[in-house]
């Protein structure tokens, strides 16, 4: 299988969602005006990354670090000189320098890295060859780093770059308002006498990520926004979508659990055996607190991991006046105290709206290709 096109039609989002979902192995390649990159997936996980834009090599990360001495690293990169086919990593594993959890460690951070520039690319070319794992000479990088073993989920490494975007532009706006409101002697804090009261988290993710749900590429898009918006306030969470009389797994975030991702999208949930969720599919309202024992519930959490919540809050989506998915999220790792939720209320009633209009469009485009298709007969 041979994916090709250019970011403007089919998201990176949308790409990661096609490789995880079906669990291909091979090497995606990325070319666009800000550079080069390349993501290697193994089974639908992203098992090695570079791109251009990043200074150094995975030898350099770890002599910053501090996990290696300069010594090491030149040594390497003299190896490397006569063993242009080895990584550097290779070579400081071989030599001793390194051993091989930080090199994993380091790795995943390095992964992030590209994962998160490349999110910040609007325009480029990309193509994705199915079991091709040779990726010398894909791009004009010094150095390929390392192969993690376990693999990173393309969801994780999505959720947690928009993050990091949103929380870089967070900052870069409250750095501008305290330099605005800095040069009026003493601003605020000599008006009101102390700093503002911190803001929500709820409100705070509302603000910052309203305006990506006005105009989503898709409806994995907006599922994306969702369990990031939910992952600011809690430790973990589940999207189910509804069909019939029961629930699928279609992402999470926060399970300790091997292969979440995976599981969660093989996971199908009757709601016959349990009024408590039926209840609130039939509402259509949010709910938070004791979660109800059934026959259901407790399948559910045994799916889950972890043991029983103290609470737990449920969010149906509403989409075409019916219910077409549910938020499930508590915080069981550490039982903490769930906190306020209106802005993930307002943004879930939001979702459902943007979620109609992608729906909507699909149809509008199906019935576009039929026309043309009938047109050509």
């Amino acid at each position: 299988m041979s994916l090709v096109g250019r970011l403007e039609d089919l998201a990176l989002s949308d790409i990661f969602q096609i490789l995880s979902i079906g669990k291909k192995t091979g090497a995606l390649v990325i070319r666009g005006s800000s550079g080069s990159a390349v993501i290697v997936f193994k089974g639908g996980l992203v098992v090695r990354a570079e791109n251009t834009t990043i200074n150094g090599t995975l030898g350099h990360d770890l002599l910053r670090g501090g996990a290696i001495k300069e010594s090491a690293l030149k040594m390497a990169l003299e190896v490397k000189e006569e063993l242009p086919a080895k990584s550097i990593a290779e070579i400081l594993f071989d030599i001793g320098a390194v051993s091989k959890d930080i090199l994993e460690r380091f790795s995943k951070k390095r992964i992030e890295k590209v994962v998160y520039q490349l999110l910040l690319w609007q325009e480029g070319d990309f193509q994705f060859e199915l079991d091709d794992l040779d990726i010398a000479g894909k791009i004009e990088v010094k150095d390929f780093g390392w192969e993690v073993s376990k693999g990173i989920s393309p969801e994780y490494l999505l959720m947690e770059g928009a993050r990091v975007y949103d929380e870089s532009a967070q900052q870069e706006y409250v750095s501008h308002e305290e330099i605005s409101g800095g040069g009026e002697e003493g601003g605020w804090e000599s008006e009101w006498g102390g700093p503002p009261a911190a803001e929500r988290k709820d409100i705070t993710a509302l603000k910052s990520l309203t305006q990506e749900l006005r105009f989503p590429n898709s409806i994995s898009e907006i599922t994306l926004l969702l369990l990031r918006f939910a992952s600011d306030i809690f430790q973990r969470g589940v999207l189910f979508m509804t069909r019939n009389n029961e629930v699928v797994g279609l992402g999470q975030f926060g399970l300790e659990i091997e292969r979440a991702d995976e599981k969660i999208r093989e996971t199908v949930i009757s709601l016959k055996d349990s009024p408590f969720l039926t209840r609130i599919m039939n509402e259509a309202h949010s709910y938070r607190g004791e979660l109800e024992k059934d026959k259901v519930t407790e399948s559910m959490m045994e799916e889950l991991g972890g043991g029983w919540p103290s609470e737990a809050a449920i969010f149906p989506i509403i989409a075409e006046g019916k219910v077409s998915a549910i938020l499930y999220c508590d915080n069981l790792p550490t039982g903490e105290v769930i906190a306020e939720t209106e802005g993930l209320e307002i943004f879930v009633s939001q979702a459902g709206l943007a979620l109609e209009k992608a729906l909507l469009q699909r149809r509008l485009n199906e019935m576009q290709v039929d026309m043309k298709n009938k047109a050509g007969m």
